[in-house]
């Protein structure tokens, strides 16, 4: 089976760009929907506004950085964008099968079979494990065939467990999680700075036509009116990106996710993750970023399904008369099969000189009975397939061999041994 790279066997909704090297979410196309909002205004701004701004001061070239300034700062945001929505934001690698070191059998739950009670196997759709001193319990996710660990959850959108999932976030077509929030909250706040800067210098523009139409505002609003659609712009905005700043400043200075915000916040429940204020920033800030727990472009054999169990062998019950017809036939079938399995070995003139030598292990008329096996063209018998299919019918070579068996009077296990030693002396002639 040829293999295949993970992100091209990958479960997950998620779509990869660039032979797995960038993932996203699978509304992956709503960030360009985000790019314009971010990059159209601030070719406005540069275009309308900071071009007309390079001669306003006294210097000379103070007036261009503005319009650097805002260039800069534009390409900072749409990096932070970047690396929020083309990584891995934490997702947990699911399991091929159920944890089965987990499993348990309950004695007070027990399940007939065979004429047994049998404990019944139990899986614990929950547990408990420790953190900072206090249990938590985490859940078992059916998808992923993991225990989740603390604070991790399954988004239902990119068909994941993430740690530390915070929120789906559709403006940057990814979840956020541990591994990108602090990407995410700084691209939300210099979101909220690059608007707050260009809606100063806008206003600012204003001011000065103001003051070259004698102070006032509808001529210069008049001359320059792209200034105030961009105000305007940057005003909305704001109250989106800098509402989303705030509140996740809260969030970080409790160390709380959205997720967690929005499903306990009427429990009331302690907080076992929150250590202080200023130690809760330095977690989210100062602390390195985990590497992925996946390698999206390493080779991965697709998993081979696994053999059923063997059978359990159980000791041969005693013929009582009244046995299963169809078990006696499929034994005749089976000891026909060997016979044509191994019947290509020695010359079959042996066979008469060597059940003489073995004359104590049978009653002298075995030699006639093999010689009425095969018969006067001394051919073994021929096998039909659909033989092995039928529960009533025999052939008469079957009927034979199962008279050879009977006749025996030795032990079950030594009458096979020496039926197996007869057919390997035939084949010579065939």
């Amino acid at each position: 089976m040829a293999a295949k790279r993970v992100y091209e066997a990958w479960k997950g909704s998620n779509k990869f760009l660039f032979g797995g090297r960038l993932i996203f979410g699978p509304d992956a196309r709503s960030l360009l929907v985000t790019l314009l909002l971010i990059i159209v205004p601030v070719v406005l701004f540069c275009v309308f506004v900071a071009r007309h701004l390079r001669h306003e001061f006294s210097s000379y070239n103070a007036g261009y950085t503005i319009l650097v300034m805002a260039v800069l700062f534009n390409i900072y945001v749409l990096v932070l964008l970047f690396l929020t929505s083309a990584r891995d934001p934490g997702i947990i690698p699911r399991n091929s099968h159920p944890p089965e070191e987990e499993f348990r059998y309950d004695s007070s739950v027990s399940v007939d079979i065979g004429g047994r009670q049998t404990p019944s196997l139990q899986f614990p759709r929950t547990k408990e494990v420790m953190v900072n001193g206090l249990p938590v319990r985490v859940k078992y996710c059916d998808t992923c065939m993991l225990y989740r660990p603390p604070r991790c959850s399954h988004c239902s959108i990119c068909n994941n467990c993430v740690e530390r999932f915070d929120h789906h976030c559709p403006w940057v077509g990814q979840c956020i999680g541990l591994r990108n929030y602090r990407y995410f909250f700084l691209f939300v706040s210099s979101a909220t700075i690059l608007c707050i800067y260009v809606f100063s210098i806008s206003a600012f523009y204003i001011k000065v036509l103001m003051d070259h139409n004698d102070g006032k505002v509808w001529k210069a609003m008049k001359e320059s009116p792209f200034s105030v659609i961009i105000m305007a712009y940057c005003f909305i905005s704001l109250w989106f990106v800098g509402g989303l700043t705030g509140f996740h400043l809260y969030l970080i200075g409790t160390n709380q996710t959205t997720y967690e915000n929005f499903r306990y916040r009427a429990d009331n429940r302690v907080n076992v993750y929150n250590r202080g204020c200023l130690n809760n920033f330095l977690e989210v800030f100062c602390t390195k970023v985990k590497p992925s727990r996946n390698n999206f472009r390493t080779f991965v054999q697709e998993e081979v399904p696994r053999p059923p169990p063997p059978a359990v062998s159980r000791e041969p019950e005693p013929d009582m008369g009244g046995g299963d017809p169809r078990s006696k036939v499929e034994d005749d079938l089976d000891i026909g099969e060997d016979l044509l399995k191994i019947s290509q070995r020695r010359n079959i003139e042996e066979i008469d000189e060597d059940i003489r030598s073995r004359g104590s292990n049978g009653p002298p008329n075995k030699t006639s009975e093999v010689d009425s096996v095969l018969g006067s063209d001394r051919r073994a018998p021929t096998v039909r397939p659909e033989a092995r299919h039928s529960s009533e019918g025999r052939s008469a070579s079957w009927e034979i061999a199962s008279e050879v068996l009977a006749n025996s009077n030795v032990t079950e296990s030594r009458s096979y041994v020496a039926s197996k030693e007869v057919r390997q002396k035939l084949g010579g002639s065939f």
